[in-house]
């Protein structure tokens, strides 16, 4: 089995996932009674896997998928503003085919760059719990130890993203040192062989106040890029 079968088909076991019985009730619950600018859509309501290539070079790990926007779509940070500002900011340095992200099925396509997340499903307020995050790190160990062959270059979003991400890249095969690089943005970290980026996370909460600009977003991916030997 090649790796883009074995990651297609790690993707259809996350999606089937029902490991934290909290986040299964709100997810579902969200796609029943959904918001009512999307009454229309029927919502993905399960737990929403990586987006992008199986030879990914860079991968991008967020926090969890949006209640309105993954879970809905189905897609990582797709129909939410948060992925508005990722995808733009992908466009505006060469590492996406379109500028927005609205639908699983609008013709997006990611360059060298894979999009996932340490918690796989929409959680209440937007706060996993730290259990829900180390029961949910299997699949991001699983999915790291896939991408491994060809991946160079990670940006982790936040410090909740960055706190589940370095024990994976441990597990993955990435020794981290001891005691732990400290997360903050356009902090660069050296695993041996993978070079590690931290970035403000694109929440509104970032975003609207000028804590995370545009052009500061498109600097880290441009860097990351590089690193990983991207165009």
């Amino acid at each position: 089995m090649d790796d883009s079968c074995a990651l297609a088909r790690l993707d259809r076991r996350v999606a089937e996932c029902r490991a934290c019985p909290r986040l299964v009730e709100w997810r579902e619950e969200v796609a029943r009674t959904k918001r009512a600018a999307f009454a229309d859509w029927t919502y993905w309501g399960r737990p929403v896997p990586g987006f992008g290539p199986a030879d990914a070079r860079l991968v991008i790990i967020g926090l969890a998928p949006a209640a309105h926007g993954g879970n809905r779509t189905g897609r990582m940070f797709t129909g939410d503003r948060s992925g508005d500002v990722l995808y733009q900011a992908l466009y505006d340095v060469g590492l996406a085919s379109q500028p927005t992200s609205v639908r699983a099925d609008d013709g997006l396509d990611l360059y060298g760059v894979r999009v996932t997340a340490p918690v796989h499903c929409a959680p209440p307020a937007n706060k996993p719990t730290p259990e829900e995050r180390d029961t949910c790190r299997p699949w991001l160990v699983q999915e790291l130890k896939l991408l491994r062959p060809t991946l160079r270059a990670a940006v982790v979003l936040g410090a909740f993203g960055w706190q589940a991400a370095l024990p994976a890249f441990d597990e993955a095969g990435w020794p981290v040192p001891r005691p732990r690089p400290v997360f903050g943005h356009g902090t660069r970290v050296a695993l041996g062989g993978l070079d590690v980026f931290g970035c403000f996370h694109v929440s509104q909460r970032n975003t609207f106040t000028g804590r995370l600009t545009p052009e500061m977003l498109r600097e880290v991916l441009r860097t990351a890029a590089d690193a990983a030997g991207l165009p």
